[in-house]
């Protein structure tokens, strides 16, 4: 064999196509993929992982020595906080683009720690995602030196000469989340996370099935998908079911003469907005309290999402809660959102319950629009909110609530429109990924083609 020949082996071996799990393999958060072709590479995602980060920062110990945590990259990747991009040390000058699929922190928290260490690449989101991240680092004074790019819920943009990335429209509980598409002359690599198949929104349009169904005829080599509801054997319901059941709570239940509180996700827009409606139709007045749906409200609002602005008074900052409480007057009129669903120390609801914030009263109503994250600490801190609540002998109404996550159909459904050749599952314990096994082979897959990863482990094709 001549040197031509050595060199053309060298060339096709160099441009093979590579995929990297550097978080959220077989564990919930943190979520991180890396995919390669050729000499350029991007980042899908870069989340926290919510758990360790928030027994990281919330370190008792060091708190009562009057010690602040060490919030450098190093520090929250050994703390399992953030990915450990240690995994892909030599691929970093390669990585081209940072690609956000949507607003939730387990998938854009860990950018202001870690984008910095990819001098070449740009980040892109959608413009409620672009706008979040903004939001958050003029909140904690935090400057990158990547650029930002915005794009449309449906677009096209290359990153190199052989790759370029596809968002595609896609529903979950944040606005203009997107599936990301990585086209390469090798194949398509389809990245599903996070994603319900809902028909019916209440805010913003339904999934993009045409062009999904045009990716999947055209051929999918790989789709990663959001797998954390495999053992769920149905169909997510829609938005619009949780909007009839906070309409069948909010207005169907006697709460004249008392206070109502509701909790939720600040990033969910469309739940808040159904919530702002129907506390109006109540002729109550509507506060939301809590520093977070500051930054999700604006985002929503410089995005061209939702003006929610307009119909609410808001209590930004922390230290501003215990004085409005003081003063507020007529609290049976007012329906109050609030932070702290999870139970999550320092916010509103357990401060207006442990720290008497708030002076409840019987048969006050207090609705936690969410479910509860099933993750040890959320499950303990609820536990222990609900208690105390129940002492207080106030009206509890749990899970009024439908998610955001695909359910064992969806996953049926995004499978049969993608036809990838491999499926990697992800964003779950390894048990629910095992069901997505049993499920792809139900549909004619054989057991190799769906492949089980953990964090660092590559898959070359």
């Amino acid at each position: 064999m001549n040197k031509t020949d050595y060199r053309l082996i060298e060339v096709k071996n160099k441009m093979k196509l590579e995929i990297i799990p550097i978080g959220g393999f077989s564990e919930v958060g943190r979520n991180s993929t890396l995919v390669k072709y050729g000499d350029d590479a991007v980042i899908l995602d870069l989340g926290l992982h919510m758990d360790n980060y928030i027994a990281y920062t919330d370190d008792d110990e060091r708190d009562d020595l009057g010690e602040k945590p060490d919030m450098s990259a190093e520090a929250l990747m050994k703390a399992g906080a953030v990915p450990d991009i240690n995994q892909i040390k030599e691929l970093i000058p390669k990585v081209k683009a940072i690609c956000i699929s949507h607003a939730h922190l387990d998938h854009l928290g860990a950018v202001p720690f870690l984008a910095n260490k990819f001098p070449n690449a740009g980040i892109h989101g959608t413009k409620y995602t672009i706008e979040v991240l903004k939001q958050m680092l003029i909140s904690d004074r935090t400057r990158l030196k990547n650029k930002f790019h915005a794009h449309n819920e449906s677009s096209r943009f290359k990153i190199s000469k052989d790759m370029s990335i596809e968002f595609v429209r896609m529903t979950h509980s944040v606005p203009q989340t997107a599936s990301i598409m990585v086209h390469t002359p090798e194949g398509t690599v389809a990245y599903v996370l996070d994603f319900k198949l809902d028909n019916a929104p209440v805010l913003g349009e339904k999934p993009d099935y045409q062009r999904l169904t045009e990716i999947g005829k055209k051929g999918v080599k790989v789709l990663i998908m959001d797998t954390l509801y495999a053992h769920k054997n149905s169909k997510t319901p829609s938005e619009s079911i949780a909007r009839e059941m906070l309409k069948d709570v909010l207005l169907g239940v006697n709460s004249k003469g008392n206070a109502i509180v509701v909790t939720t996700f600040a990033s969910h827009i469309a739940r808040l907005n159904t919530i702002i409606d129907l506390g109006r139709k109540l002729k109550r007045r509507v506060i939301l309290i809590g520093r977070s749906f500051d930054k999700y409200v604006t985002a929503a609002k410089k995005a061209g999402v939702a003006d929610l602005t307009r119909k609410v008074e808001m209590v930004k900052y922390g230290s501003q809660v215990k004085k409005y409480f003081g003063k507020v007057k007529n609290p049976e009129k007012c329906l109050f959102v609030v932070t702290g669903h999870q139970a999550e120390p320092g916010s509103i609801l357990p401060r207006m319950v442990f720290s008497h914030l708030f002076k409840f009263k019987e048969e006050d109503n207090v609705i936690f629009s969410c479910s509860v994250i099933p993750v040890e600490s959320n499950v303990r801190n609820r536990e222990r909110l609900d208690a105390e609540l129940k002492k207080m002998k106030v009206r509890i109404f749990t899970d009024v609530h439908v998610s955001g996550h695909a359910y064992r159909e969806d996953h049926r459904e995004m499978i049969k429109l993608l036809r990838p050749k491999i499926i990697i599952p992800t964003h779950a314990p390894a048990e629910k990924l095992a069901l997505t096994r049993e499920l792809a082979m139900e549909l004619g897959y054989k057991s190799e083609d769906v492949k089980i990863l953990k964090n660092g482990e590559r898959i070359t094709l």
